[in-house]
């Protein structure tokens, strides 16, 4: 997030598209919602779902799925034509404008309305209300796993440029983050093109700054393969081997089928987690780790902040933390690593991260700190951009329409979208355990619309099958208003249901994030 959660509640206008923020980042959208009630902000919500924040719109976007980056430019090309837009902010802060100005002269209302469904009054209502005082924008997956994710996160980005909503509190472009430390791996290089603090790997300085800190010459200045590339390299054998730690792709990713058989492929398959999943019982190996109640650390959470991970209970079993079990593997395979505890590890951490300088155990035993925290007397960063960008000017990108990989026909008519419940996390990997929350949720649910039930004689509490080009599952059925007509829902907590039997492998050019959002089925009642 370019700002923090803190702010939310005194944001004037939010704008929150691609999230399910009540079910999904529970704590924000309540922080959303009290903004809404007691303190008088407007919001805007761009889904296709009438998800429960719709409830508190002053403005309801209903698109269809997959069609975000028109309806965003769409929005622009009214700030632009009305002249809302901050012109001071655009002229001093930013360039590109003049580029992407003419690349929305396309956008007009009614060609967006035609692609998106969104009524054109709408789409002007909602300009206007952006326009109109500091917003705050938040998204997630709903934005960025598409074929063209990394566009509608530029288009965001855009809009908020546009009305120089960058670099102020109560503003700003927020990817709320889906898993409790993903915001720390990726900080932590746990991507294949950067090291620590996002430092390319190309980078020889960042590569100079990591030889001397580890005593060694010669570390690779090659991007490494993205989820889908290792699944390609297993599958067709260039990757004999695979180590996966806390993850569970036989049910998280697209296509599970093909993941399954590029999993059998490998030579060698090693799996690193604190239960037996699905895609453990595939494994050569399984090491057991232990959870965050068996270990210390720092988690950083979705606003930047690190936060202190204190050990409540000694591992169960034979498990161990996983940086005593990666530690010990290399050590056997000749580099030995050796850490008396995990605070030696933060400190080495703070040696060759820049965002991560400043913080230490001792200032971060109350309360956390937000990176970039540069040095032991810096406060840290609440929000990002303040005076500034980082790269000197904001960069205005011209982001053409693009829609989905794969489109309703005659053999396969609607358009199936994924997503989370409110009772269930992820895989299931933990909270299918809790017989609480299973009895709230006990198997996967298909949300259909009333006409289309109609359509394929459906009733609710129906067993029905939903086929896509890549497999089959069966689910039973929900019939109800909240999913748009030609589109159907399902979560993907489900194994024996697993939603990624279905979802297409078209991939974003840039991020390599398969679409999962968006591909076409049919629906079938059993019996």
């Amino acid at each position: 997030m370019t700002n923090s959660i803190e702010e939310i509640e005194h944001t004037k206008i939010i704008l929150v598209t691609g999230s399910n923020t009540t079910e999904n980042h529970p704590i924000i959208g309540a922080a959303i919602k009290r903004a809404v009630k007691h303190h008088g902000a407007k919001l805007i919500v761009a889904d296709p779902r009438e998800i429960e924040l719709t409830e508190f719109a002053t403005c309801w976007l209903r698109q269809k799925s997959g069609t975000d980056i028109a309806w965003i430019n769409g929005l622009m090309h009214i700030i632009i034509a009305e002249k809302r837009y901050d012109k001071d902010y655009v002229a001093k802060r930013t360039e590109g404008f003049e580029e992407v100005k003419k690349s929305l002269e396309t956008f007009t209302p009614d060609f967006v309305s035609k692609i998106t469904g969104i009524p054109k009054e709408d789409l002007y209502v909602a300009a206007r209300l952006y326009a109109s005082e500091r917003a705050g924008i938040f998204y997630t997956m709903g934005i960025t796993q598409h074929s063209h994710g990394t566009d509608n996160v530029k288009a965001l980005a855009n809009l908020s440029m546009l009305c120089g909503n960058l670099g102020y509190p109560g503003a700003g472009v927020n990817p709320l983050r889906g898993q409790n430390n993903v915001q720390g791996a990726c900080d932590m290089g746990g991507l294949p093109n950067v090291f620590t603090a996002y430092q390319p790997v190309t980078s020889p300085e960042a590569r100079a700054v990591l030889e001397k800190e580890w005593g060694v010459t010669g570390i690779p200045d090659k991007p490494g393969l993205t989820l889908m590339e290792m699944t390609k390299g297993m599958a067709e054998k260039t990757i004999r081997a695979a180590y996966i730690m806390g993850e569970n792709p036989v049910v998280s990713d697209p296509d599970s089928e093909h993941i399954i058989h590029a999993l059998k492929e490998v030579d060698f398959l090693l799996v690193q987690d604190i239960f037996l999943t699905e895609t453990a019982r595939l494994a050569d190996v399984v090491l057991p780790g232990a959870s965050f109640a068996e270990k210390d650390g720092t988690f950083s959470n979705t606003e930047r902040r690190i936060q202190r991970v204190r050990k409540a209970i000694d591992p169960v079993g034979r498990s161990k933390p996983d940086w005593q079990i990666i530690s010990e593997i290399s050590t056997r395979m000749g580099v030995p690593l050796q850490y008396p505890h995990a605070e030696a590890i933060f400190e080495e951490i703070r040696r060759v991260t820049p965002s991560y300088a400043g913080i230490t155990y001792e200032r971060i035993e109350e309360e956390g700190l937000q990176w970039p925290c540069v040095s032991e007397d810096h406060p840290g960063t609440p929000y990002l951009h303040k005076n500034r960008f980082t790269r000197g000017l904001g960069k205005f990108h011209v982001v053409p329409y693009a829609g989905p990989k794969e489109n309703p026909d005659a053999e396969f008519p609607l358009i199936l979208t994924t997503g989370r419940i409110l009772y269930h996390y992820h895989t299931g990997t933990m909270t299918r355990k809790s017989p609480g929350l299973t009895q709230l949720a006990p198997e996967c649910i298909m949300e259909i619309s009333v006409q289309d039930a109609k359509i394929f004689n459906i009733l609710t509490g129906d067993r029905v099958g939903l086929r896509s080009r890549r497999g089959e599952i069966e689910v039973r059925a929900e019939v109800t208003k909240r999913i748009p007509v030609g589109t159907v829902f399902i979560p993907f907590h489900f194994a024996e249901a697993a939603a990624n039997r279905l979802t297409n492998t078209a991939m974003d050019p840039v991020a390599k994030i398969p679409e999962l959002k968006v591909c076409s089925v049919r629906v079938e009642k059993i019996g």
